[in-house]
């Protein structure tokens, strides 16, 4: 049928239409959100001691973030390094100037300084929330000739000729297994050489639980031996390299294994150049530590990343949940592992952020409610926890969020073992709630009109309420059932019984897995989608209104949006999933399709999803919620599942299928998802620097060529080292890109 239509207009339309949605997955468009994200009022409340300790953690977190570069794509170093020379030597209105006579239009440079923005907020070209890899939105030759126009080529021809031929062709390169995160064919990623596989990585994570090494701060590589056999090298992050002191800890482990009928050599030194600067940071920080605690948190942390010591970094968390209630709050580390194709490596991140005491108090109310709470959970009381390790739970204003995006809420360590027995923190990082889902009306999709200015109003408020729950008694919930290695469990494995079946439970974690370990590549979404019903299920409770200031009408609209936006969650989830792969790239959003699956499912006219078409005329979609259906039909669906998911684990996910099958037809519908979408915003950070004996704070516009230039400014004293860092680290591996075979 196709072939009928190419030769008619028609068919040239409906053509020109799908290769534009299609390309626009891998652009970000010139009117992308731009935010500042601001903390002054925060920032200048702080003590001169407590804006010192701020701004040498947020030096330590902003030189470790540029290890995200080494950790995405084999190009991402080289794009960073080219886009950091053109705009050190020419601010953005300066280089503006020189692309009319390259023959950009101010369309194309603007496409350039939002790609450019992008490469930056993301820490690479590949997007943080999604895992798609973005190109600029402007012709490759026009882009060379303003590269060799500007004032860095004038300076350097040979090095920036140099620097585009290492990227210039990945840069706008859209083969399909460079289109999106992921393993041999299904896409791109430097967590593991190019022909490592699914098989590899699991038997890498066997021969990892086998010797108990922590896959966080690691990355795999393989190769053969001159005798044919099969060799991998995980390579842990550290300042010191293998042949350097090794404490008692990590000796045994920096050797070779036989292992299955391979070699595994584990080694160090990843990044070391880097985390140098990191942990001469983290000592700088030592003197402005507000206790003893933080005192200590900083030491470990300097272990860890010297000795590549995840033991370390677990005691730095360990100390980091004993600090309750800092004025100034930080994390630092490799942290979440969801862009590992696997599941196991963590990203690294860095945060720096002061306590918002308004927001924080309401927080503190949820807290002490949590116990009570826990109790409505629908499991029986033998799968939560043995006691309930009360958490500091504060709203925070973000100074400095360095990596590949940043969260509205966070819920860490996640240590499986410190969760379980020792605690942890929750954060909601206010500031960026305020302006991240600050919403256009014009630009509301999928909702009916009655609906859009409910949503407006009460966006904000609900979120706040989801992201309380959500990382409180959601991530904060449940038992992990272990019986450790000398075969003591955690449990009565004659008395705990599974609600599901009548009958004792039949599995539980040995010795050494983790809850990453176990699940691997959907770990993730399952504890997102178990965290997100925690939010719905709970949120229906007054008492949780109340402590939010929420009552009557007001509370019931919150409960109303906060169940709307849930289902419209999903739908716009469509946009990360991949249908060549039918792989899903982003954990958050696939549990909220999950979420939409459920709540269809529960039927009785809860929730409906038509197929519309658009004043447009082009494709559109109309969601519909029952505000009065939700506790009679939407509480009892969410519960069940709910259950489900805490007793049963990742069988809980078997709803991710995206097929066209009816009536949703959601394949049709992520094209209409795709068609509509509104690029994800992107924060604009400020700087700290150093004058005499205090800090100032150096904010910027919320555009573009404002979020480049606050990374032009960011490593004042040694950006060019910094840079040819960078290069050597890339240099070093690209043999393990060189060919994906």
């Amino acid at each position: 049928r196709a072939g009928g239509l190419a030769g008619s207009g028609v068919g040239n339309g409906i053509w020109e239409l799908a290769s534009k949605m299609v390309d626009s997955q891998y652009v970000l468009p010139n009117d992308v959100g731009l935010a500042l994200l601001d903390c002054s009022e925060a920032f200048h409340l702080l003590l001169r001691g407590e804006r010192l300790y701020a701004h040498y953690l947020s030096r330590a977190c902003w030189y470790g973030g540029l290890v995200v570069l080494l950790q995405t794509s084999p190009e991402a170093p080289a794009i960073y390094v080219l886009l950091s020379r053109l705009f050190r030597t020419q601010d953005p209105d300066q280089l503006g100037e020189f692309a009319h006579s390259a023959g950009l239009t101010d369309q194309e440079y603007q496409a350039f300084l939002v790609y450019a923005a992008g490469v930056f907020s993301n820490m690479g070209n590949y997007k943080s929330f999604g895992d798609t890899k973005f190109v600029p939105n402007l012709p490759k030759d026009k882009l060379r000739q303003l590269i060799w126009q500007s004032q860095a080529f004038q300076e350097r021809p040979e090095e920036m000729e140099s620097l585009w031929d290492r990227c210039g062709e990945l840069m706008f390169s859209l083969d399909p297994h460079q289109r999106q995160l992921g393993l041999r064919e299904k896409g791109t990623t430097t967590y593991f050489s190019g022909n490592c596989c699914l098989e590899d990585a699991q038997l890498a994570q066997k021969f990892l639980d086998s010797q108990n090494i922590s896959a966080y701060n690691t990355r795999l590589f393989k190769e053969k031996d001159k005798a044919g056999q099969t060799c991998y090298e995980v390579r842990l992050a550290s300042v010191l390299g293998t042949d350097a002191p090794v404490d008692h800890e990590l000796a045994p482990k920096l050797r070779c294994f036989e292992f299955e009928g391979c070699t595994f050599r584990v080694t160090r030194g990843d990044y070391a150049p880097l985390l140098e600067r990191v942990v001469e940071n983290l000592q700088l920080t030592k003197a402005h530590a507000a206790n003893t605690n933080q005192e200590q948190m900083l030491e470990h942390y300097i272990r860890s990343f010297t000795q590549g010591s995840i033991a370390a970094h677990k005691e730095g968390s360990r100390c980091w949940i004993r600090d309750k209630g800092p004025i100034v709050e930080s994390y630092i580390g490799f942290i979440e592992s969801y862009r590992d194709p696997y599941g196991s490596r963590g990203e690294f991140e860095g945060f720096v952020a002061v306590v918002n005491k308004a927001m924080s108090a309401k927080f503190a109310r949820l807290v002490e409610s949590a116990e009570q709470l826990l109790l409505e959970l629908p499991w029986p009381r033998t799968f939560e926890k043995d006691t309930f390790l009360t958490p500091d739970f504060t709203s925070l204003d973000v100074l400095t969020f360095a990596g590949s995006g940043i969260p509205a809420g966070i819920n860490i360590p996640n240590y499986d073992d410190i969760r379980q027995t020792e605690g942890f923190k929750n954060v909601s990082l206010g500031n960026v709630l305020s302006v991240a889902y600050a919403t256009q009306k014009d630009k509301l999709t999928f909702l009916a009109e009655e609906d859009k200015d409910l949503y407006i109003k009460w966006k904000g408020p609900s979120f706040e309420v989801q992201v309380g729950l959500h990382e409180l008694l959601g991530h904060g919930s449940g038992k992990l059932f272990v019986q450790e290695e000398k075969g003591t469990c955690n449990f009565d494995r004659e008395a705990v019984i599974n609600p599901e079946t009548g009958e004792l439970i039949q599995s539980w974690y040995q010795g050494s897995e983790t809850w990453d370990s176990k699940f691997s590549t959907s770990a993730s979404s399952y504890e997102e989608c178990r965290a997100e019903c925690v939010g719905l299920y709970l949120c229906l409770n007054k008492d949780v209104l109340r402590i939010f200031e929420l009552e009557g009408e007001d509370a019931e609209d919150v409960i109303y949006i906060n169940w709307l936006n849930m289902v419209r969650a999903g739908l716009l989830g469509l946009e990360f999933y991949t249908p060549e792969t039918s792989t899903w790239r982003q954990a958050h959003m696939q549990a909220r399709f999950v979420i939409l699956r459920v709540l269809l499912e529960a039927g009785e006219g809860l929730v409906s999803l038509q197929h519309t078409t658009g004043a447009d005329g082009k494709p559109d979609a109309l969601i519909t919620l029952n505000r009065n259906k939700i506790l009679p039909v939407g509480k009892p669906a969410i519960e069940r599942f709910l259950r489900r998911l805490q007793v049963r684990g990742g069988a809980g996910l078997q709803g991710a299928t995206v097929t066209d099958e009816g009536p949703e037809r959601f394949l049709s519908l992520r094209d209409t998802v795709l068609l509509r979408k509104e690029a994800r915003k992107m924060f604009v950070q400020a700087n700290t620097h150093l004058e005499g004996e205090d800090v100032t704070l150096v904010q910027y516009e919320g555009t573009a060529a404002g979020l480049i230039r606050s990374f032009s400014e960011r490593f004042p004293e040694d950006a060019e080292l910094l840079e040819r860092h960078l290069l050597e680290l890339s240099d070093a591996d690209t043999h393990f890109w060189a060919s994906q075979g």
